[in-house]
């Protein structure tokens, strides 16, 4: 079970303050634990002990930050259990996807430590003509300055540690603020880096409310802003964010075309289907929300994911069998069904599913879902996925790329021509070949375009993002 309270972590110590924040089971509803929050006077102060950091942080060396990652691994490995059960209550999120998401979290502090001992630089060769005789020029990267953190609440381990992570690696301070909703995982990472080494002040968690939160977008004395969540609040952040820079990983409402060659490999596609459309309730910006099916195998695929999804378990995340839990709330669930309801009268048909009590949602299957409304146009952010054909495999690309969004698409198909076409004409951030979008390795880049965001994660990209090029130049002979 969860403490009873849970601290915020400022300047690495873990701080009592107060135990204002409610942190509920999502499937009961009743209070799981309390955690302290932070007020903007508690921010102010953790900003101001990062930017005090940074002349530590700047000589503290590779394999001492290598040593703190691998710290965590070892760490996080002890407290699996622990990690996993936090993640299924302040979450929702089913018992075995919480395990995978905890695997996850220790695979992005293992690349992290991997990269920290290889942040190379590079010799450039400047003599280019007469004038740069005896000029030779030397690349290395330096740490950005203090970083500011948004994460979200639908992966509150692993995309916390897709920022975490990194900032250690490339010796950059930070300043967290987990979601309200999910701070718990975030607040047992601060935990376990309170028992490092690294220089006070290198980092702060601190759950605050949105509203009282400002200072983590507009503080000039941050030097990067990396915010994952919705389009409408990334967006508006970026116009508050200043001179600093800002990575965006956004939303998305992802589709999968299913080209015709798949008549004989239905139940392999059917099942990631399945998972793409409705794991941890499909509440995935890279989840399976449009199904683009060819003509020829239509009918066929439309049968057994209409079963498919009808034999999904829905119920107490707690539970090993069940496949569907809550929505992270009963006012996200009526979005979704209002959304839904709406679709059914512009002429939808719900093939499978349709059943809402609460913040459960049931697994559910649409189609004849007309392109101009909520469901096919916005991100569902909930266990929906809309069925459609296609008669060639162009239309079916066009159909993908009229969208707001452009954040993963996947493509089921055998032909070599197809796949290289889908890589360059779909207009996304990443193209997933014989896979659903929702698939994501956390050591490749990631992210979108359009309303997706802006900048890429995996661990690799974020720490080029975290840091800067610093050139010398050097005049050899005179």
């Amino acid at each position: 079970m969860l403490n009873k309270t849970y601290p915020y972590y400022l300047a690495n110590e873990a701080v009592a303050a107060n135990t204002d924040l409610e942190v509920t089971d999502k499937f009961s509803g009743e209070v799981a634990t309390r955690v302290a929050m932070a007020d903007a006077a508690a921010i102010d102060k953790a900003i101001g002990y990062a930017v005090d950091a940074m002349p530590a942080m700047r000589v503290f060396p590779p394999f001492k930050r290598q040593a703190v990652l691998e710290h965590c691994v070892k760490r996080f490995r002890e407290r699996f259990d622990e990690l996993s059960l936090a993640l299924c209550i302040e979450a929702g999120k089913p018992i075995n996807d919480s395990k995978g998401e905890v695997t996850r979290l220790i695979d992005t502090f293992k690349v992290a430590a991997e990269e920290s001992v290889r942040i190379d630089g590079e010799i450039i060769n400047l003599e280019i003509s007469p004038r740069a005789k005896g000029y030779h020029g030397y690349v290395k990267r330096v740490p950005i300055g203090p970083c500011s953190f948004i994460s979200p609440f639908n992966f509150p381990l692993n995309l916390t540690a897709h920022k975490v992570a990194p900032a250690i690696a490339a010796g950059v301070p930070f300043v967290l603020k987990p979601a309200s909703r999910t701070p718990v995982g975030a607040l047992i990472m601060g935990e376990i880096l309170a028992e490092t080494d690294l220089p006070k002040g290198a980092f702060s968690i601190l759950p605050a409310h949105r509203d009282g939160a400002d200072l983590f977008t507009t503080d000039e004395r941050f030097k990067l802003l990396s915010f994952t969540g919705s389009p409408a609040v990334g967006w508006d952040l970026k116009k508050k964010a200043g001179k600093k820079k800002v990575i965006l990983e956004l939303g998305g409402n992802a589709a999968a075309i299913v080209d015709g060659d798949q008549g004989g490999k239905l139940d392999y596609v059917v099942d990631r289907l399945a998972f793409g459309a409705f794991y941890q309730s499909g509440q995935s910006c890279i989840g399976v929300q449009r199904i683009l099916v060819h003509a020829s195998i239509y009918d066929a695929l439309r049968e057994k994911l209409i079963a498919k999804t009808k034999s999904l378990v829905m119920g107490d995340p707690k539970n090993e069998k069940t496949f569907v839990g809550p929505m992270i709330s009963e006012s996200e669930s009526k979005r979704l069904a209002g959304w839904m309801e709406s679709a059914v009268q512009a002429g939808a048909k719900i093939v499978a599913g349709g059943k809402v009590e609460g913040a459960m949602f049931e697994a559910t299957l649409l189609e004849g879902v007309k392109p101009d409304t909520d469901l096919y146009r916005k991100e569902a952010f909930g266990p929906v996925a809309i069925l459609e054909r296609f008669d060639n495999f162009e239309t079916a690309l066009a159909t993908v790329n009229d969208s707001d969004f452009g954040l993963q698409a996947g493509v089921f198909t055998d032909s070599l021509a197809h796949a290289h076409q889908a890589w360059d004409q779909l207009d996304v951030g990443g193209v997933v070949i014989n896979d659903v979008p929702s698939f994501r390795v956390d050591n490749m880049p990631y992210g979108g375009v359009k309303d997706s965001g802006l900048g890429r994660e995996g661990v690799r990209y974020a720490i080029e993002d975290m840091t800067e090029m610093r050139l010398m130049v050097m005049r050899e002979t005179w």
